[in-house]
Parts: structure tokens; sequence; C-alpha cells
């Protein structure tokens, strides 16, 4: 016969579970409470220790509107930093964006600074001058750039790969002009031709 479910339901018992009483509840109120004045209290004794040590906290600087040199956006900054940033980059103040402009300038000429940050600073000139008055135009002038830096490095590979040796000119490492395939089909299908029409004896 098949167990009756109620029997195992109604072994279980059915009592609730412990409730906090308030009183409980209050001492629990009352630990939190002690514990936070604890903990503060010995955040202030570390921080009156520090005082007489006499090593206090620096004072805040006042931090005031700098524009970069090179794209003119401006930041606020302090008097600290504007120095630094004057000191590394050849007294010139950039923002953090171009100064990682600058960075990439720098790994590109094999990292002479003066000339990546008169590089950048030419580039922003120009984009400033073109760009913002006339997008078209810069466009323009971007598209006749590329095909420039194009034409001249295809012409320097092209002269790059002809060597010439014996009045006889070599491509080394390019694709060569391939001559039609027919010839070679039209061979090896007459070759099977010839084979398969001789007599055999």
């Amino acid at each position: 016969m098949a167990p009756n479910r109620e029997n195992h339901v109604g072994s279980c018992s059915k009592s609730k579970p412990p409730t906090l009483s308030m009183g409980s509840s209050s001492t629990l109120q009352r630990t939190r409470s002690d514990i936070s004045i604890e903990v503060l209290s010995k955040e202030l004794e570390a921080v009156n220790i520090h005082d007489n040590d006499g090593n206090q906290l620096p004072p805040i600087s006042e931090v005031e509107e700098a524009k970069c040199e090179c794209c003119g956006m401006s930041e606020e900054c302090t008097a600290e930093y504007i120095n630094r940033v004057r000191k590394q980059y050849s007294g010139k103040l950039i923002c953090g964006l171009c100064a990682e402009a600058v960075n990439g300038e720098m790994d590109k000429n094999g990292g002479k600074r003066e000339e990546a940050v008169g590089e950048h600073m030419s580039a922003c000139v120009k984009f400033n001058r073109l760009e913002r008055r006339n997008p078209v135009l810069y466009q323009a002038e971007a598209i006749k750039e590329i095909l420039r830096k194009s034409s001249t490095t295809s012409r320097s590979k092209s002269m790059s790969h002809r060597n010439s040796k014996n009045g006889v000119q070599k491509n080394n490492g390019g694709l060569a002009r391939s001559s039609s395939c027919i010839p070679a089909i039209t061979r090896e299908v007459g070759d099977r031709y010839n084979i398969d029409s001789k007599p055999s004896y």
C-alpha cells in the first residue's frame, strides 16, 4: 500500500521559529552604538597622536583653470601639476589627451620629446585652422594627404623590388605576373588524348 502523506506532514512540528524579545533588540541596539563609539574614539585618538607629532596633513592646494597650449581645452589643475607638466613638455602646458598624443609621436620618432611636441602642436594648429572652420575642406585635405603618402610608398616599394643583375630585372617578394593556364591545360588534354589513341597490340 502507498504511504500516507498526511502522516509524514503531520509528524513535523508546527512550532514557530523563536523571535527576539523586546529586551534583546534593545540590547542589540546598545551593542551596536557602543561599538560605533569605540571605533570613533580610536580614530580620534589616532588623529590626536599624529597632531601631537607635528605630522599634520598638507594644506589643500588651490586649483586654477589651465588651458592646453595645443588644443585649447581647459581643465582644473593645481600649481604643482602645471609646473610638473611644463617641465616635462618643454615649457608647454599640455592636457592629458595631448600628452598621450605626444607620447605616441615619441614612439614614432625614436623618443625625441621636443620634436614630438612640435609635431603635435602643428597638427593641432592645422586642425583648428581648417577643421573647425570648414570641415569639408579638411576632409579634402586629408584625402589628398593619404593619396600623396600612398603614391610615395608604392613608388618606393616598386623601386626597391627592382634589382637588376646582368641587365635582367629581378622582382623579390612580390606577386609575379602570371601567364595564362590554357596552354598547360591544352597540353595535358593533348597528352591524355595521345595516350588513349595509341593502338594496343
